[in-house]
């Protein structure tokens, strides 16, 4: 019986090895380069929003990007609102870019994809994500 009890502790004990070894593994740091924004408007209140980035996790950080940079815009134009209509993304090894459409407005406009232009600009600063 001592020997089952001694293989089964020694199991645990390996396993609680694999288990730290893996946790010890340090994240890979954040450091995006954000290289600028070029807006230009399509019609009324469409307007188009181009951005690059270096340095991405992934499609969401250059589609945030671009969503900080419709939210400042709204809010120069005078408006309190945006809302999203399309992002096309494309990476090329570390360069990111974000082909965004919204429509802005001084009321929160029809569609599930609105965002509240002061709130957004101010979440964009909290997390260190330039706006226009």
């Amino acid at each position: 019986m001592r020997g089952a009890v001694a293989i089964s502790c020694g199991l645990m004990a390996l396993s609680v090895a694999a288990c730290a070894s893996t946790d010890a593994a340090a994240p890979v740091p954040f450091t995006p380069e954000y290289s600028g924004v070029r807006t230009a408007l399509l019609e009324g209140d469409l307007v188009n929003f181009l951005v690059e980035m270096k340095g991405a996790r992934g499609a969401s950080d250059v589609e945030a990007y671009a969503e900080c940079a419709a939210a400042q815009y709204a809010l120069i134009r005078g408006y309190g609102f945006a809302r999203h209509v399309r992002t096309n993304v494309d990476n090329q090894g570390s360069l990111w870019r974000a082909d965004a459409v919204y429509t802005i407005s001084p009321a929160l406009p029809r569609g599930l994809s609105t965002i509240d232009a002061e709130v957004t600009v101010q979440n964009c600063a909290e997390n260190g994500i330039p706006t226009v």
